[in-house]
């Protein structure tokens, strides 16, 4: 007698429902109007730091801040590179805390695909950029360079070509982008943080058991949190640990599910708040002091043929995309999880040279690699807007192919003839 088929294979890519897709939807909609400042302050930054050179130096390097004993009197660029992003991370943590608890990520099982895929998309990249620079004039320390995706450059791509990505590749790449911030925030704690101040750090760490205790004790008021949440980023700043992880550990922190009868968690209502300050401001304006780049031919020409800038290339446009791609197709097969049949493989491939596009945390890292050579840190954010602009290119070649198949999978996912507000294939889903 034959054996019937497994019935408990675990769908991939599967219709979001209705909840998470409203949330996910909601998210990236600011996220995408922010990838879109995003685009628009690079072209900005690269205008003028070509056709006005000594201008945006001058900008980019006013300091500004007291000169206290916690050395907080920093150039604008430091400003945005240290206190700017640390919005943006502080916003990734209550996003990587919400996966956990209400997310893909509260089942192992459900976990396994987009962790194991966002591990490998940085685990290759490196290994590509180590092997190009293992040579004489190679700089091995910008390792981690290609390793970041920017779900915002990503999302504004994605505005731009018109693509209606479905909502399940859509929530996959955030999830893919969460954890890999969270690798990135480890891998900027433990790689490139140095002379650590350890007085600093413990004055730090009490201050966030404090921000966990009130939060805990249910206290209110944006008036106590904003002020000693600006001191514990002070203190971490002083400490020698780069000063986004204070963001980070403080997005953590947030309770990120409902209790009682409340509808929305606070982690939830205070990502609402702040992430529009993150995509709409904090993200765009360290993309314009950070994104200034000189573009001459010979400068182009050291993208190309130099081991460093070369290994960033490398890394975000094959790196990337194999170690995704390929993450994620041999997790699912040991996994036994059966892709979504509405998908293909082809459209996770376009996905994962999306992801590739890596901004704002590969700027960072650029000028945290190479602290003592301002040259190299430069042609390596040329190397980073090149290869993302690559990765762009590509995946809107790949995209474009199937976009009006994704148009047909949105509008039946949006399909609400008797406008309930649930559309009939949740309906279905319910029933």
């Amino acid at each position: 007698m034959a054996t019937p088929p497994s019935t408990d294979r675990r769908q991939f890519l599967g219709r979001l429902s209705l909840p998470e897709r409203r949330y996910i939807t909601d998210a990236l909609r600011t996220e995408t109007v922010g990838g879109i400042l995003l685009l628009a302050a690079a072209v900005v930054a690269l205008i003028w730091a070509n056709a006005w050179p000594h201008a945006y130096e001058t900008v980019s390097n006013w300091t500004i801040g007291p000169s206290t004993p916690l050395h907080l009197d920093l150039s604008l660029e430091n400003w945005a590179k240290d206190g700017l992003l640390t919005i943006f991370f502080f916003v990734a943590g209550i996003e990587l805390k919400r996966e956990f608890v209400a997310g893909e990520l509260r089942s192992p099982s459900a976990a396994a695909l987009p962790v194991v895929a966002a591990v490998c998309g940085v685990a290759l990249p490196a290994i590509v950029f180590t092997v190009a620079n293992s040579g004489s004039g190679g700089h091995p320390a910008g390792w981690a360079i290609p390793t970041a995706t920017d779900i915002a450059f990503a999302l504004g791509v994605l505005a731009v070509v018109g693509s209606h990505l479905p909502s399940a590749l859509r929530a996959f790449l955030l999830t893919l982008a969460v954890v890999d911030d969270l690798i990135a925030i480890l891998i900027i704690a433990v790689f490139y943080s140095s002379g650590i101040k350890f007085w600093a750090l413990g004055l730090s760490f009490a201050g966030l058991v404090l921000f966990w205790f009130l939060h805990r004790r249910g206290v209110h008021g944006w008036y106590l949190y904003v002020p000693l949440g600006l001191v514990i980023w002070s203190l971490m700043h002083e400490s020698g640990i780069h000063a986004t992880v204070a963001g980070v550990a403080m997005g953590l922190i947030l309770r990120c599910h409902t209790e009682g009868d409340e509808k929305h968690s606070p982690g939830e209502h205070i990502e609402h708040l702040v992430r529009p300050l993150s995509a709409g401001f904090a993200v765009p304006v360290f993309a314009l002091l950070a994104a200034g780049v000189t573009l001459s031919g010979p400068a182009l020409m050291q993208v190309f043929t130099q081991a460093t800038p070369l290994g960033i290339i490398l890394g975000l446009l094959v790196g990337k995309t194999v170690g995704i791609f390929g993450g994620t197709w041999l997790a699912a097969r040991f996994t036994r999880a059966e892709l979504n049949p509405q998908l293909t493989w082809a459209d996770l491939f376009a996905v994962s040279t999306l992801a590739g596009i890596g901004f704002t945390v590969s700027l960072l890292i650029s000028e945290l690699a190479f602290p003592g050579d301002p040259a190299l840190a430069d042609r390596a954010k040329a190397a980073v807007l090149v290869g993302s602009v690559l990765c762009a290119l590509v995946a809107t070649v790949l995209l474009k192919l199937r976009n009006r198949y994704y148009r047909q999978l949105c509008d039946e996912e949006d399909l609400d003839p008797d406008g309930d507000g649930v559309p009939d294939v949740h309906r279905q889903q319910a029933g």
